[in-house]
């Protein structure tokens, strides 16, 4: 594995697009085989071919990818600066953005932030490299109104899971005036529909009540990447607006007035978020 991962660093590394993208291509598929199990028997191989045409793949569950030695190899390896997907795909996407927007530019920069976004689930630790204000801002200046709609909502996205159970570093996007490039996305005529959309289901989920990732805590990982626990403790489901015992964290009463600095009728955001609860937790 590590011989794969040096032969896709090395592709990232380059100035060439062509060498970028088979070294994407080369990270995409060795994820594939991490997260995917393939039908295993003929009866299950000659159904997917008869529906689809091909054998397609099945994501594996979560409790079947935990136990994965392929998976657990991979998600040791992340570990450590050397072998750590995310921090190359982050330097990856600087380059890119320093080449300004083209056709083929915009296509290798959403796909660099697909990748992001899966290896950032993948490996929750990796979250961390973006309480770094560095990182941070280059999400954020990937949604300048310069850059494409399909750039501007993979960026959403990415910044979306960057932000997932991670209090800190919400709190270092608000710092770098993240809600205000948001919002002035959002009220930018020039901006998509699709975006728009996309922007207002971030606005959702950045009103949530926030409950930290369990095991981690983003704001001592500054100088670098940190061993997990073995065992993440499971997380209650209550949707509390604090979590007790639990510092740095804001409430939806709170964010919401942050929001309103740039916004108006923030309010009906929130009590459409409390009526509809579109991610599955209510508030107490």
């Amino acid at each position: 594995m590590e011989n794969l991962l040096s032969l896709s660093f090395d592709y990232l590394s380059s100035f060439d697009g062509v060498k970028i993208r088979k070294g994407l291509r080369q990270l995409e598929g060795l994820l594939a085989q991490i997260c995917l199990s393939r039908t295993t028997t003929a009866a299950e191989r000659r159904r997917s071919m008869a529906i689809d045409g091909v054998a397609k793949s099945s994501p594996k569950d979560l409790a079947s990818l935990s136990e994965d030695p392929a998976f657990r190899e991979f998600f040791k390896l992340q570990e450590g600066f050397e072998w750590n997907v995310a921090i190359r795909l982050i330097s990856c996407l600087e380059r890119l953005l320093g080449k300004g927007s083209n056709g083929q530019n915009d296509l290798l920069l959403v796909s660099t932030l697909d990748l992001l976004r899966g290896v950032l689930l993948i490996h929750p630790p990796s979250r961390s490299l973006f309480a770094r204000e560095i990182y941070m801002n280059l999400l954020l200046d990937l949604l300048e109104p310069s850059s494409c709609p399909a750039v501007q909502s993979s960026a959403v996205l990415t910044l979306v899971t960057a932000l997932l159970e991670q209090p800190s570093i919400t709190r270092c996007f608000e710092n770098l005036d993240g809600l205000l490039t948001v919002t002035s996305l959002f009220k930018n005529r020039g901006t998509s529909r699709e975006v728009k959309l996309k922007l207002v289901e971030f606005l959702y989920f950045y009103l949530m009540p926030e409950i930290p990732y369990a095991g981690r805590d983003a704001a001592n990982v500054h100088g670098g990447l940190h061993r997990s626990p073995s065992k993440a403790s499971r997380l209650g489901s209550g949707g509390r607006e604090r979590p007790e015992g639990v510092e740095g964290t804001r409430t939806t009463n709170e964010k919401q007035s942050l929001l309103g600095r740039y916004l108006n009728n923030v309010e009906d955001l929130v009590e459409d978020l409390k009526e509809t609860a579109p991610f599955g937790t209510g508030f107490g």
